[in-house]
This record gives C-alpha cells, structure tokens and sequence, in this order.
C-alpha cells in the first residue's frame, strides 16, 4: 500500500474548539459524540490514529487556524481574535499543543522540523517488522495575522513552523476568500522575510490577484496546500480555488498542489445545510480535479491530496466512498483507470509532498 502525505488538517483546531483525542479512531470520536451538538456544527470525524495507521498516513501538515472575530460563525467557535495581539496567542496556543502532543504522546505523533527528521521518519514507516508508527506533524500556519511583525519570524521557524499562508479570509497580508485584494505593502514585505529562512508560502485562501504577484515576488518554495481546480467549478461562489494561470504558475515554480474532497469544493452549489445529498458527488470527481493538475503539468509531479478533514466538515460532506481517511487509497483504481500507472498514483498520494519535503527542509 502507498504511503499517504496529506498535506491540511486541522488537528489542533478541533483539538482546542470540541475537545477531540485524535489518539482515538474517528469511529470512537464519532460515538462519543452521539447526542452532543458537535456533529451539526463541524460533521462526524474522519480521522484518528488508527485510521491514519490502516490508511498508512505517514504525514499530515497540521495547521495553526484562527479566524477574525468578523468572520465568526458562532458561538462554538473559540478560536477567533479581535486583533493581532489575540491572532499572536491563539497560534501560538496551538503551536505549543503539538509540541505537548509528540512530547506526550510519541508513540502516536511525532513532529518533523528537518530533512533528517523526515529520512528518519520515512525509515520507519518503511520498516516492515513494525505495524504501527507515529504519524509525522509538519507545521503550517493558515493565515497569517498571527505574525504581529516579520522580526518574529525566527521564532515561528525555530519553533517548527514550515508553510506559511498568507491569507484565510483576507489578512493584512493579503486579498483572501471573500475578501479579494492585492498584496499589501506589509504582505510584501513578509514574503522577504520570510525568503530568507525558507518557509513554503502556501497560496491556498489567496486571492487570485494576490497569488500571481507572489509567484513573481516570492524567491522560496511555493505550494497550495488545499484547493481546487477552478476551471471544473463554473460558477463558483467565492475566489476560493484557482485558476488555471495560477495553477501553471505553481507548476513552474516547483510548487504540489493538494486537491479537496469536500463536495462543496468539488460541485457548485453543493451544500449539507440545503439539503445536498454526498452521494450527489463521486470520489470520481476528486480524481477529475487530480487529472487536471497533471495534464496542465503534463506529468504526475505536482499533484498530491490535501484532505482538509475535520475543518469544518466531516463525513456528511464527502464522497460516499469515504468513511475515513483510510479510504483515500480508493482513489487509486479510478486513477488507473484514466490511464495513469501505479507509480503516477504513488506519486499523487504521498510521493510528490514526500520529494518536495526532502527538498526543501532544513538540512
């Protein structure tokens, strides 16, 4: 079986907002919160550590997330800041939750910080006399008003964060979803910042205008880490995914692009609250998405899954293929299926982030 990077999950979010164990199965998860309030307003769970382990998800990128106090849902969402001071400690809350979870907990997580880490990591997950492995955490900030001024960058990096977004919704950073822009004049001066140690700028929430004067300024590695393909979403609500032109951009520059299978992100118009059945949408359709990134690259090596699970969502908005994470290996037949090898379908499922992580980490 292939090995699986996923590269957005939103561990430490649920961990803080509904108490979640992700030590657990989703199926525990989903039992224990029978009769509670949190399946309407963040779905039944898709991920745990054993599914990670029968799914052999040997990575996630696990994000920082907070969102501005203007775009607050409700009142079940504790983590949102009224200001940069507010963003600073929510981040940083979470940054340190996934410190205390590989330090108490290594046997289930374990954090990755550099390429010899990651070599190490890999070692293990390869060793065939194991059957059970940590899952490795890359650190990635989701927006980033959270960073109250580009001096605190060194301590973001030595304390483990790897990608960075410039935008959820927009930022002073940068246009976002539903809050379109340019670059700022601070964002500017952050990517410069941010060059010189490294870090990954992720391009997903960004508007597109934003993102096409990034590919031309940014001098580091540059990614999206969970979106998809503008062009099989006509008449799409908001500037969530991308186009074509930015999607070209990325491939250009080096950049994996990690598709969705949130059916709200892969039909139009899809929503669980109106009604929207998730057998309205096939995992089909995932790989439709996967298809088009490799045919504008022609080849499989900018293509990977960035699942976004629990982020908002679970299981009730997925494909029907999918009862937890662990069934993302179903992609594989429909891959083959349009014509792609087995070793194209390895590439897309963890192989592409595996090269582009050994590549870019810290030595």
């Amino acid at each position: 079986m292939n090995l699986i990077i996923d590269s957005h999950c939103d561990l430490a979010w649920n961990m803080l907002n509904y108490g979640r164990d992700y030590t657990r199965s989703s199926a525990e998860t989903r039992e224990k919160e029978k009769g509670t309030i949190v399946p309407e307003k963040n779905g039944d769970s898709l991920i745990g550590w054993p599914d990670y382990q029968r799914g052999q998800v040997a990575i996630v990128f696990s994000t920082l997330f907070a969102a501005p106090i203007r775009r607050k849902e409700d009142d079940w969402d504790k983590l949102c800041y009224r200001d940069f001071d507010e963003a600073h400690r929510l981040y940083m809350d979470q940054l340190r939750l996934y410190h205390q979870l590989a330090d108490s907990k290594p046997d289930y997580f374990r954090l990755i910080f550099n390429s010899k880490d990651l070599r190490g990591h890999i070692s293990d997950w390869q060793d065939a006399s194991k059957k059970e492995h940590p899952v490795g955490l890359v650190v990635a900030m989701e927006g980033a008003d959270g960073i109250r001024d580009a001096d605190e960058l060194a301590e973001w990096h030595e304390m483990g964060v790897r990608l960075i977004g410039l935008a959820w919704t927009g930022t002073r950073y940068s246009g976002g979803t539903r809050e379109p822009g340019p670059l700022t004049e601070e964002g500017r001066r952050l990517l410069r910042s941010m060059a010189d140690f490294n870090f990954t700028l992720d391009l997903s929430h960004m508007d597109e205008q934003s993102a096409l004067e990034a590919l031309d300024l940014y001098e580091g590695p540059i990614v999206a880490t969970h979106l998809n393909c503008l062009a099989l979403l006509p008449n799409f609500p908001t500037n969530r995914h991308l186009s074509d032109r930015v999607l070209r951009g990325l491939i250009e520059r080096g950049g994996i692009i990690g598709n969705v299978p949130l059916n709200a992100f892969l039909k139009s118009g899809w929503n669980r609250k109106s009604g929207s059945r998730r057998e309205e949408v096939s995992l089909d359709v995932l790989a439709a998405h996967i298809d088009h990134v490799c045919q504008l690259a022609g080849n499989s090596l900018h293509s990977g899954i960035g699942s976004d699970f629990d982020g908002g969502f679970g299981v009730q908005s997925v494909p029907p293929e999918i009862d937890t994470i662990a069934d993302l290996h179903k992609l594989v037949p429909l891959l083959l299926a349009r014509g792609y090898s087995e070793s194209d379908a390895a590439n897309i499922l963890g192989l592409n982030w595996l090269n582009f992580l050994q590549e870019n980490l810290p030595s």
